[in-house]
């Protein structure tokens, strides 16, 4: 395997690490960090993408996950700030997310 492919491949595992340490804690605490106000559905939604990134980081390929949450993480962060009226906290974590994850997915190539 490569270096880009292996770089990719851990970029999504370390995602999908964070993603489900935010979804677990965000049961038990609406206010993870003092920073991120969380609800039911953004933890499943993390837990979501934790799954997918840790199976992707550790037998998959990474380049498909990190463009995929990179574009769903852009979408949700704008509609976040214009009409889901999510914690701008959330909404700017997601378009970080999304922004670093597209920059990992698209700018690594083979």
């Amino acid at each position: 395997m490569n270096n880009i492919a292996d770089a990719q491949k851990k970029y999504a595992l370390i995602l999908g690490i964070i993603l489900g340490i935010l979804g677990v804690w965000g049961f038990f605490s609406t206010n993870v960090l003092g920073i991120f106000l969380m609800t039911t559905w953004l933890n499943i939604l993390h837990l979501v993408g934790a799954v997918i990134g840790i199976y992707i980081g550790t037998k998959g390929q990474g380049g498909g996950y990190n463009k995929l949450i990179g574009w769903v993480g852009v979408i949700l962060g704008v509609l976040g700030l214009i009409l889901l009226q999510l914690d701008l906290a959330v909404a700017v974590l997601y378009l970080v997310i999304g922004v670093v994850s597209l920059i990992v997915g698209y700018a690594m190539k083979k």
